[in-house]
C-alpha cells in the first residue's frame, strides 16, 4: 500500500472515531452533572422559594421529565447544533462561548509563543554545553517550573510586576477606560483591524502578566523534552555517520539531529495547545480573564447545566481535533510512523 494511501485511511479513521469520542465525553458530563450534589433550581431561585415556585421552574426547565427523557432530548439537540440556553441569564450558550472563547486563545497562543521561545533557547543551551553549570541550571529550571503551583506562580506574577513595581495590571484583559474594539472577540486582531493603537497596547498590557506566567510554567516541559530528545539524536547513528563525512557540528546539529528532535516537541504542543483552551482555570481565576475556563468555573458553581455540558463538548471538540491533526501532521513528517 502507497504511503498517501495509507495516510489518508489512517486519517480517515481517526475521524470517524471522533464523534463517538464525543458522544461518551457528553454522555459522561450529562451524568456526572445529574448525580452530583446541588438542584439548579436552588441556584435560580434560592432556597426561601416556595415549593410551588420551585416546581414551576422545574417543569419549564424540563427537570421534571425521567433521567432518559432529558438524555434523549440533550443528545438530540447537540447532532442538531443546539446547546441550549443556560439557567440564570437564559443567553444561548453558544453565544456564552462565543464570548469567551476568544479570550482564553488569545492567552494560549501568546502564552505558547513566550513558552516555545523560553523552553527552545533554554533546552538548546544545555545541549550544547552539557554536564556544565548553563547544563545543570537549565534541567533545575525544567523541573522548577513545572513544579510552581500556578495559582502560587500567578500571585507572585501580580505581587512582583503589579503591585510593587506597577509596571502592568494585576487583572482584566482589557482598560475599562478605553472602548472595547469590534470584530472577531480577538482584541490583538481588532485593534491592529481598526488601527486603534491605544487599545493595541491596553491589551498587550493586561495580556503580558498571565500569558508570561502560563508561558513560564509551560516552558520547562518544552526545554527537558528539546534537550532529552536532542541529546539522544545526537549519539545516534546516522548523525555519527553524518560527522564521519566532514560536516561541521553546526550542520550536523541543525540538519540531521535537530529536526528528529523537535517530532516530540510538535506531539507535545499539540497536546498543550489542546489542554490550555480550557485547562488554565487557576491562571483565568487568579488575573481575572474572562475566558472560557472562569466561565466553565461560574456556571459550576451555579449548577447551569446547560453552559456547563455545552462548554464541555466544545473543548472536548477542539481537544479532539487538534490531536488528530497532530498526529496526521507527525505521521506525514515522519516515515518511521506506522499506521
Amino acid at each position: 500500500m502507497q504511503r498517501s494511501t495509507a495516510l489518508l485511511r489512517y486519517g480517515a479513521t481517526r475521524l470517524l472515531l471522533a464523534p463517538f469520542m464525543l458522544w461518551m465525553i457528553s454522555s459522561i458530563v450529562f451524568l456526572l452533572l445529574r448525580v452530583a450534589p446541588g438542584d439548579p433550581v436552588d441556584a435560580v431561585l434560592g432556597n426561601r422559594a416556595t415549593a410551588a415556585a420551585r416546581e414551576a421552574l422545574r417543569v419549564q426547565l424540563g427537570l421534571d421529565q425521567p433521567l432518559l427523557d432529558q438524555y434523549f432530548e440533550f443528545i438530540t439537540r447537540l447532532f442538531q447544533g443546539d446547546l441550549g440556553y443556560g439557567l440564570i441569564n437564559e443567553e444561548p450558550v453558544l453565544k456564552v462561548i462565543y464570548e469567551s472563547l476568544p479570550a482564553s486563545i488569545e492567552l494560549a497562543i501568546f502564552s505558547l509563543l513566550i513558552a516555545l521561545f523560553l523552553g527552545i533557547c533554554i533546552g538548546f543551551t544545555g545541549v550544547a554545553k552539557p554536564n556544565k553549570n548553563i547544563d545543570l541550571a537549565g534541567r533545575v529550571y525544567g523541573i522548577g517550573t513545572y513544579a510552581l503551583p500556578p495559582f502560587w506562580a500567578a500571585m507572585m506574577v501580580q505581587l512582583v510586576f503589579g503591585v510593587l513595581l506597577g509596571w502592568f495590571p494585576v487583572g482584566g484583559r482589557f482598560p475599562a477606560s478605553l472602548v472595547l474594539p469590534e470584530g472577531t472577540g480577538f482584541l490583538v486582531i481588532d485593534s491592529i483591524i481598526n488601527a486603534d493603537w491605544e487599545a493595541l497596547q491596553g491589551t498587550f498590557r493586561h495580556l503580558i502578566l498571565p500569558a508570561s506566567t502560563l508561558g513560564l510554567l509551560l516552558s520547562g516541559i518544552f526545554s527537558r523534552a528539546l534537550r532529552i530528545n536532542l541529546s539522544r539524536s545526537l549519539s545516534s547513528d546516522y548523525v555519527e555517520a553524518a560527522r564521519s563525512r566532514g560536516l561541521n557540528e553546526r550542520r550536523v546539529i541543525v540538519r540531521h539531529a535537530l529536526p528528529n528532535a523537535l517530532l516530540p516537541l510538535l506531539t507535545i504542543l499539540g497536546i498543550t495547545v489542546a489542554s490550555l483552551i480550557g485547562g488554565a482555570l487557576l491562571v483565568e481565576l487568579t488575573f481575572s480573564w474572562p475566558g472560557i475556563a472562569l466561565r466553565l468555573q461560574e456556571a459550576i458553581n451555579q449548577r447551569d447545566y446547560p453552559v456547563v455540558q455545552g462548554i464541555v463538548v466544545v473543548i472536548a471538540a477542539i481537544v479532539v481535533f487538534i490531536t488528530l491533526a497532530v498526529d496526521i501532521l507527525v505521521a506525514l513528517i515522519d516515515p518511521r510512523v506506522r499506521y
